[in-house]
């Protein structure tokens, strides 16, 4: 029950935000206030403080401009206070995050009486290392045995420009001008180049690092033990509940999880829990690691135990290649199968109906998993001696030379991880009744000839999140302004596996949609099938309907997006940003640039210009939607989804496409309306919206704009 103490500070904490910044309350912001305190309340546990019942998630989808993060953070830090349990916010982009630690977080603070301790959390690749960076620096200096190795596997040489880059990073730290963030440098850096100077958990030698005390990594996480309330992300949560939880976040079991834009929660377990490697890939790398087991013997002569596991390796590497050679052998024909699909990036894709392979296959699989699993075990022991040597518990591994391999061996540890989890992926079986796995290859061709690169996920994160979320913690909280499909939570309920006990709540949004826009299907006699028409189509209604506004435009294909383009009259054409020519956040800048200027502009876009952008007031006047965001069951992991519920008796299509459709469609309407003063038009280009049943669902779940249909 909620305490009359804990009613009190919530109350007061609000009362004095709303007056401090002379706002009106909101009534949706207050309800959801309400409804995230009292199912946090309704929590038992016993003496120790462990959670004793089951209704412990809340899900809250609360529509744009209720003021989600205040609401929750007003309601779920005085319970956790109450109870003493951590908070841990998690965000589905950087964006937010930044938002929330940078801003929302010390306006509460600042205009309330509400006070908690809080704290970023990045991973250790957001940070820079150290000793990656002194090692790339130290590239080519004399003295180093092993120099010549480490050149040949590409850790440590750098042209003259990156070499400058890194010079001008240790300069940077030198002096205190940068914190090692990643985020926090003054120009962007390209994944290559940031690469090569960070690191994870499985090469990074941690206290026994010469650079511990310096490590921007570890006096950040070390914040985080001392922090009432952490901003985290979706990538970072998953990682760390797949270690075991409390690793770098607090245990589970005494954190309270708020995940906002929950909606992506799931897709972020999916890609979190696959697994992919390339055949020809990975027996480069064994050729690799022929290289490192050499050099590791001549390195650690004396290490008795080092040595007979690295023997052990040598002798299996030549059985992994002979096996990897057969596969290869086994499913290059597979290539030229008559059901095979051409993927975004123009390579042959083969699906595993219903994520079942071939008996032979699975065979195969399953030998390679036997070898990976040994191998990884190998390499664990030879790190786990490497580590003894850094802490001075192995006198035939001495701590400077163990602390120069053990990033190196580290790297090959987790790729043998890697590998290993996919042979395991393939040669598994299903249960019975349960979702499958999807399985799949892509063929590509290289200078070696054809490659093939297997991946397996599972199709929806039911299993994966109950397992490692949902069982663990003591309790969650998830919002998002499109949680809802059709009008219910049951999209929701079935991808993300919550507890059958979990409380929904629909909040409204502030805004009046009735009366600051309106929506529009214009008439067109044909299907939007006929892409050939319908792009035609487009093309005219922009001319016509598009004169001096600030437009988005989105559309649902690449193709399309610029088929249009190329046919419009050149001074239409000057007015258009379009996604792909400039990056996102180049082509924000200039259109609100051209809008400060008094100057039309439009930007066309494809899905993630659909969600997460913000061009309040006169910098999105008119969004025109070229064709309802239905996509099309062609990537494998969905393909298998669909073909898993229609086994069941299900309807894909109904299930699954429109309901998505829907939750996009949503979305996208929504970047008309940010804040309460906007206006303006929104177009949908596909009379399916109209002339269908389905299309009818999907308009009566968007907000209550005036609809007009010519």
């Amino acid at each position: 029950m909620l305490s009359d103490e804990i009613k009190l500070t919530i109350q007061s904490a609000y009362s004095a935000f709303l007056k401090t910044k002379q706002l009106s309350p909101r009534y949706g912001q207050r309800i959801m206030i309400a409804e995230i305190a009292k199912a946090l309340s309704a929590i038992t546990q016993d003496a120790e403080g462990k959670r004793t019942s089951q209704d412990h998630v809340c899900v809250v989808e609360a529509g744009t401009g209720t003021g989600k993060t205040v609401a929750y953070l007003l309601s779920v830090i005085p319970m956790a206070q109450a109870l003493g349990k951590k908070v841990v916010i998690s965000t589905a982009t950087v964006a937010l995050q930044d938002q929330i630690i940078n801003k929302d977080i010390p306006d509460l603070i600042l205009n309330s009486p509400l006070r908690f301790s809080y704290q970023i959390a990045k991973g250790r690749g957001r940070y820079i290392c150290f000793a990656q960076l002194d090692r790339l620096l130290s590239a080519g200096g004399e003295g180093d045995p092993n120099m010549a190795l480490w050149e040949e596997l590409g850790a440590v040489t750098v042209d003259k420009k990156t070499a400058e880059l890194y010079q001008q990073m240790a300069i940077a730290l030198d002096r205190g001008d940068w914190s090692g963030d990643r985020d926090h440098w003054s120009h962007e850096i390209g994944d290559h180049d940031w690469r090569r100077i960070t690191t994870d958990h499985n090469r990074c030698s941690g206290r026994n690092c010469t650079f511990y005390e310096d490590c921007h990594f570890y006096s950040a996480r070390n914040d985080l033990h001392r922090a009432e309330v952490v901003v985290a992300n979706h990538d970072l949560v998953l990682a760390d509940l797949a270690l075991g939880g409390g690793v770098v976040l607090p245990p589970p079991e005494q954190t309270i999880y708020v995940f906002d834009e929950g909606h992506h929660l799931p897709e972020k377990a999916l890609n979190h829990f696959s697994s992919t490697t390339q055949l020809r890939g990975t027996q480069t790398w064994l050729s690799e690691m022929e290289k490192l087991t050499a050099a590791l013997k001549s390195a650690f002569p004396s290490a008795v135990s080092l040595s007979h596991n690295v023997e052990r390796i040598e002798g299996l590497i030549p059985e992994l290649k002979a096996e990897l050679s057969m596969m290869l052998s086994t499913l290059s024909p597979l290539a030229n199968e008559s059901g095979n699909e051409i993927n975004d990036s123009g390579r042959l894709v083969h699906r595993f109906e219903q994520g079942i392979v071939p008996e032979s296959l699975k065979l195969q699989s399953e030998e390679l998993r036997g070898l990976s699993a040994s191998l990884h075990k190998y390499l664990n022991e030879i790190v786990d001696g490497l580590n003894d040597g850094l802490e001075g518990k192995h006198p035939d591994i001495p701590k400077p030379e163990a602390e120069t391999w053990y990033p190196l061996v580290g790297a090959f540890y987790a790729r043998a991880d890697h590998v290993s989890s996919l042979w395991q992926q393939f040669s598994a079986k299903d249960i019975e009744g349960g979702a499958p796995h999807a399985r799949w290859l892509v063929f590509s061709e290289t200078n070696q000839g054809l490659d093939v690169e297997l991946s397996a996920s599972p199709i929806i994160a039911t299993d994966v999140l109950k397992q490692y979320l949902w069982n663990r913690c003591y309790a969650a909280v998830v919002t998002s302004a499109t949680l809802m499909a059709l009008g219910t939570f049951e999209r929701y309920k079935m991808l993300s596996g919550v507890p059958k006990d979990t409380i929904f709540n629909c909040v409204p949004s502030p805004f009046q949609y009735e009366e600051v826009a309106r929506l529009e299907v214009p008439e067109m006699d044909f299907d939007p099938s006929d892409n050939y028409r319908h792009t035609q189509f487009v093309v005219e209604y922009l001319i016509h309907r598009t004169m001096n506004e600030a437009v988005l435009v989105l559309f649902t294909s690449r193709r399309q997006l610029e088929e249009v383009l190329n046919l419009l009259p050149f001074d239409l054409r000057e007015r258009v940003l379009a996604q792909g020519e400039l990056s996102k956040a180049e082509i924000i800048k200039t259109h609100k640039e051209r809008v400060d200027d008094e100057r039309s502009s439009i930007i066309f876009g494809l899905a993630s210009f659909a969600e997460g952008i913000d061009l309040p007031g006169s910098y999105c006047e008119h969004v025109v939607i070229a064709k309802l965001p239905f996509s099309v069951p062609e990537e494998p992991i969905d393909a298998t989804l669909a073909e898993w519920i229609k086994q069941k008796g299900g309807n894909p299509f109904m299930e699954i496409s429109v309901p998505d459709a829907a939750i996009r469609l949503k979305q996208a309407v929504g970047r008309l309306i940010r804040t309460e003063s906007d206006t303006g038009l929104i177009t949908i280009l596909d009379r399916r919206l109209v002339k269908r049943h389905y299309g009818k669902a999907i308009l009566k779940s968007l907000p209550p704009f005036p609809f007009l249909s010519r």
